[in-house]
Formats: structure tokens, sequence, C-alpha cells
């Protein structure tokens, strides 16, 4: 699995995040499951059967957060790069930020799409030394592409 990259606010929101559910988080799951079993007949039992279920999730969250926390490369900042490819005019711009998925949730932003490092357009914009006005070109899965990056912002 590859190294996440995560901002500082990121890694901060996704400890957070796993606090909560490792305390607080499995408390209460573990208090629904028994008020569950208080009712009677587990086996058609649909609260006891959906707090199963959220303690099943809550988990695998948990685990993901434990991953994403453990193998995390924290980025100092974050880079959002607007991009047009070949062909294409300004109109037709699009702006991302190579980072992890989670980054989304943390910029707050539905103008900016999360690119992950090791797709080949994340890799073209992480390891490029480009700059504002320059084309960069790339491997894709249907080609060679070539993009104009029109701005970066640091954030």
């Amino acid at each position: 699995m590859a190294t996440p990259h995560l901002s500082r606010a990121t890694h901060a929101r996704l400890k957070a995040e796993f606090d909560d559910l490792t305390s607080r988080g499995r408390i209460e799951v573990a208090e629904e499951i028994e008020r569950a079993r208080e009712e009677g007949d587990l086996r058609e039992n649909a609260g006891y059967h959906a707090a199963k279920d959220k303690q099943g999730h809550m988990e695998g969250r948990i685990r993901q957060l434990e991953h994403l926390l453990e193998n995390a490369e924290i980025t100092e900042s974050l880079r959002i790069f607007t991009i047009r490819y070949d062909g294409d005019s300004e109109d037709d711009a699009e702006r991302y930020v190579v980072g992890d998925p989670e980054e989304v949730i943390t910029l707050g932003r539905d103008d900016v799409e999360v690119m992950t490092p090791t797709s080949p357009l994340g890799q073209a914009l992480d390891e490029s030394e480009a700059t504002a006005g320059q084309w960069v070109e790339y491997d894709a899965p249907n080609g060679r592409l070539r993009i104009e990056i029109l701005s970066i912002e640091e954030i």
C-alpha cells in the first residue's frame, strides 16, 4: 500500500477522529448493543443487528485511521494546481491538490479535487518542478497527455 501524504491539518483531524472512535465511539456502540440485547431474541432483533453493523463499520474506520496515522508522510503545505489539458481552453481548467483523499474534508472546498501522488497525473504534478505557465507531459493509461499549469496556490 502506498504511503499516504497528509497535511498537518488533516493528520490532526484524523488523530482526533481516531481518539474519539476508540474511546467514546466504542463505549456508545457497546451500550447500543447491550440495550438491544435486553430486547430479547437476537435472531429477529433489528436494533441488535443495526448496532453490530455500526460496530463493524466503526472498527473498519478505526483500522483505516490507524494505518493512515502510522504510515503518513506529513507535508508542510499543499499546492493547488490549476491545469488545462492541451487542446482545451482555460474555461475547461481543473483544480487539483496532490495528497490523500482525506484532504477533501479538511480543505472543505468543492472547487478542488484531490489527486493521489501515485496516480499518473498526481506523480506528474508532485514530481514536476514546473511553474505556472509551463507544460508538463505524463503517461496516462490512455496514452501520453500534456497539461499546462495555469497557477499554483500554496495552502
